[in-house]
């Protein structure tokens, strides 16, 4: 018998409930702070980003933010929020300044919804205003006010300080990575030069904006001299790379990086083309002229739209409402200021049409061994025995777990095989290796055509042209912690820095963190990912506790296996510091100065005691 519908089952929830309830649909997904699109980093950014708007307006010039224990305290130097309304603008949906257009006329946000969020999403918030030499204070729990302190004479600088703590009960046991917020605090800085943030103590400013961002981002040889274009609302910085294949933009709208690009990046991209093509009066294909291009564009749109309340992804197609389109804005001046550049600077315009030719020559050069290898990637889709794919894919604009896709890449069919049997089939699909890679460093591109697995992981991605449609968020490099294990690792991440390094950067590839050992008795069992886990877990459990030590991922049963990639699963993401090199890296690891290695490991080499 159905349950009884009627009136009594009609639920209103309050503000706080609902964001609790259905945290997705205004931070995208949780996680636990492993990835740079986790949750956690969204609240970080909400709150960040009003002010940065307040900057904007040219109010404050110093932004102080502070992590610590995943405290998050976020202090500007505006005009502070009026004293009346502090806990309206963070705990009342559609409550601020932003809809009045006039005063915020090309903010980030417009929802209103940021520190609501944050607010509802935290076990601890705290905001303080300082206005007019008065403050007000308000402290909430899970969203709902624990302390609320009358306004109070207050001598400090203006502006707003903002206190908060991600809730561990919907979380889970996050942890902060210092590396994605640097790497957001100086995005932050590329998109408004003169702005100075403190994180940590640590100083962050850009003086020249987006030609800092390439300068400092690209770590392959530039052909040319970074081209650097401004006007109203729109900011362009341009290069080629000399050893580089793939293309790699960096975009953003309203000073929010939109890392999932949008229509302002499609229209980039086709307008680069048309220019370049107009330049020289030839019809180049556009993959010969975006080939190995490095590039950022900054646009500033009045009331954006985005496709999500996260906006990574800007769905506007007019700069205004019932305006010009993005499209034509940045022809038109791509049109202008760089073709005038072009026309000014003949070197750089001999070099750009050298490397587009060299492109085009290698492009025909291939064509014979990209056909036999879409032909049998093509063959191998219908019964491709190395990829057990899943049913969600992060292509899949409407599907709303589709960050949630991830693709490992296993050791040998044993280890595939336990990840198979206990994987998620929806989310979680498995690409199994056959032994040790080729070693990819220094060989053209003609060698992912030419070699199978290459080509059929190629294929699996979906990445042959850019990573646009990329069919797995996450994909997952699950070999043994062994020497042999480490090799593959090395040898599929010199594969992807060689042809594909946006896979890199923009923070897709983790290594699976498998346990080492197991302790265990007959009341408990514990998981140790290191000698220290180990020993604490023996102390727990006593001498006589049981210790397994793993020796491969094909050894641990698949009734075990389905905890280390479920909920709790680690994932190490891979990173690279602003300041290394990936090609120097490589070149010294992966390249033929094996005489070089040795010496250093012979310099180097640690002999441990036997212990008995």
């Amino acid at each position: 018998m159905s349950e009884n519908y009627n009136e009594d089952s009609i639920r209103s929830l309050d503000w706080k409930e609902h964001i609790r309830l259905r945290p997705g649909m205004y931070i995208g997904k949780m996680g636990n702070g492993s990835s740079p699109d986790d949750g956690i980093y969204i609240l970080l950014k909400e709150v960040i980003d009003n002010s940065i708007d307040e900057f904007v307006m040219g109010n404050g010039k110093t932004i102080e933010i502070t992590v610590k224990n995943n405290k998050v305290t976020v202090r500007d130097y505006g005009r502070g929020i009026p004293l009346g309304k502090v806990i309206d603008c963070v705990s009342k949906i559609n409550t601020g300044a932003k809809y009045d257009s006039k005063v915020f006329k090309k903010s980030v946000g417009l929802n209103g919804v940021g520190t609501k969020a944050a607010n509802a999403l935290s076990s601890f918030f705290k905001i303080k205003s300082v206005r007019d030499g008065k403050s007000k204070l308000v402290e909430f729990e899970r969203g709902t006010i624990v302390n609320d302190e009358p306004i109070q004479d207050n001598s400090s600088r203006k502006g707003t300080k903002v206190t908060f703590v991600p809730d561990k009960k919907l979380f889970g046991n996050y942890k902060f990575l210092n590396d994605y917020i640097e790497k957001m605090m100086w995005n932050y800085c590329y998109l408004n030069p003169g702005l100075t943030i403190i994180f940590n103590n640590e100083k962050y400013f850009s003086e020249n904006g987006l030609f800092d961002l390439l300068n400092q981002n690209i770590d392959n040889e530039i052909l040319y001299p970074i081209i650097h274009l401004k006007d109203k609302d729109i900011e362009v910085a341009i290069t080629h790379c000399k050893s580089q294949y793939s293309e790699q933009y960096y975009s953003f709208v309203n000073g929010q990086h939109t890392v999932q690009g949008g229509t302002h990046q499609g229209a980039f991209r086709q307008s680069f083309v048309k220019t370049v093509r107009e330049f020289y009066g030839k019809n180049f294909e556009a993959v010969d002229i975006r080939q190995a291009v490095n590039a950022a564009v900054s646009i500033k749109v009045i009331e954006p739209v985005f496709e999500s309340q996260t906006k990574t992804k800007l769905g506007s197609t007019e700069m205004e409402p019932n305006g010009i389109t993005v499209l034509t804005f940045i022809q038109d001046f791509l049109k202008k200021h760089l073709d005038n550049y072009l026309h000014k600077n003949p070197d750089t315009a001999e070099i750009l049409l050298k490397k587009i030719q060299s492109a085009e020559h290698e492009r025909k050069a291939m064509a014979g061994v990209k056909k036999l290898a879409r032909e049998r990637a093509k063959k191998a889709s219908l019964h491709n025995k190395k990829l057990r794919d899943c049913r969600v894919h992060y292509n899949d604009q409407k599907k709303e777990n589709r960050a949630e896709s991830t693709l490992f890449i296993t050791e040998g069919d044993s280890a595939s095989g336990s990840i198979t049997k206990t994987r998620d089939i929806n989310t979680q699909a498995v690409f199994s290796l056959r032994g040790k890679p080729l070693n990819s460093y220094g060989l053209s591109k003609k060698i992912v055509y030419e070699n199978e697995e290459f080509n059929l992981l190629q294929a699996a991605l979906n990445i042959e042209q850019g990573i646009d449609d990329l069919r797995y968020n996450k994909i997952v490099i699950a070999t043994d912690a062994d020497v042999d294990g480490m090799h593959i690792r090395l040898l599929l991440l010199t594969f992807f820095l060689q042809f594909f390094p946006e896979l890199v950067k923009e923070g897709h590839i983790y290594i699976l963190e498998t346990p080492l050992f197991r302790v265990r008795n007959k009341k408990q069992t514990f998981y140790c990912y290191s000698d220290d886990e180990k020993k604490n877990s023996v102390q727990k459990l006593g001498k006589n506790a049981e210790i397994t030590r793993f020796k491969g991922l094909g050894e641990i049963s698949p009734s075990e296996f389905k905890h280390f990639i479920g909920p709790e699963i680690r994932l190490a993401p891979v990173i690279f510091d602003k300041d290394a090199k990936p090609q120097d890296l490589l070149k010294y690891y992966m390249g033929k100065n094996t005489k070089d290695r040795q010496d250093f490991i012979i310099e180097n080499l640690r002999v441990e005691d036997e212990v008995n």
